[in-house]
């Protein structure tokens, strides 16, 4: 993180130089050398803005380092295949959701770094996106309501949402891996979410959540 800022900074600081100099060079007279100065601030200015967009997602997003709890999910049901679903992460409020289905999935987008970003030593970063109610058959899920909420706020800076729309702007940046896992849902039923380095995973905490999932793969 500090790196990264430390290179945005230098940069914006290099960028400044090239507008002032622009400035310089036009006050002269000496467009040739005003061109230049334009196109190296224009160079840098990206260079710093990209890097800033880097620190900011980077700390926005949580590490990935080895197998990480995420939080947990209990369900209390309130009708045949109508549930509340209730999300504890740990240093955050908890949160309830209303989902409809047989299921619950939970989504994930994760930002790989690859060369030339591999060189700043950078763990690959995740974010939880959406929480949502599913169907265990095709025909319901043609047919029934469907319930889905995001688990993040969007940000004006936000490197996975950038590098989908320009992945050409950020050559160091994998931002074509999203991750979700999903389990069925049950009364008292109580599930844990973990990422790992392949991606998201949910297990069984209790007994109503085993029962539910011996049930499923039947």
């Amino acid at each position: 993180m500090n790196l990264l800022l430390t290179i945005s900074t230098v940069f914006s600081a290099i960028a400044l130089y090239f507008v002032i100099s622009m400035a310089r060079h036009a006050r002269r007279r000496r467009p040739v050398r005003a061109t230049r100065s334009l196109v190296g601030g224009v160079v840098s200015g990206c260079a710093g803005a990209a890097s800033i967009m880097l620190a900011f997602s980077y700390y926005g997003y949580d590490r990935l380092v080895g197998e990480q709890l995420v939080g947990t999910v209990r369900f209390t049901e309130s009708a045949p295949q109508d549930f509340v679903a209730r999300l504890t992460i740990d240093g955050e409020t908890d949160r309830t959701f209303h989902l409809l289905g047989n299921e619950w999935q939970i989504d994930a987008r994760v930002v790989i770094w690859k060369p030339p970003a591999t060189l700043l030593g950078l763990d690959p970063i995740y974010q939880l996106d959406r929480i949502s109610g599913r169907y265990s058959t095709i025909e319901d899920e043609r047919s029934q309501a469907r319930t889905v909420y995001p688990l993040s706020e969007p940000v004006t800076l936000d490197v996975w949402q950038f590098a989908r729309k320009y992945p050409k702007l950020m050559p160091g940046v994998d931002a074509q891996y999203g991750t979700a896992t999903y389990l069925p849902m049950a009364q008292g039923a109580i599930y844990e979410v973990k990422m790992t380095r392949t991606g998201l995973i949910a297990r069984p905490l209790n007994d109503a959540a085993i029962k539910a999932v011996g049930e499923w793969t039947q």
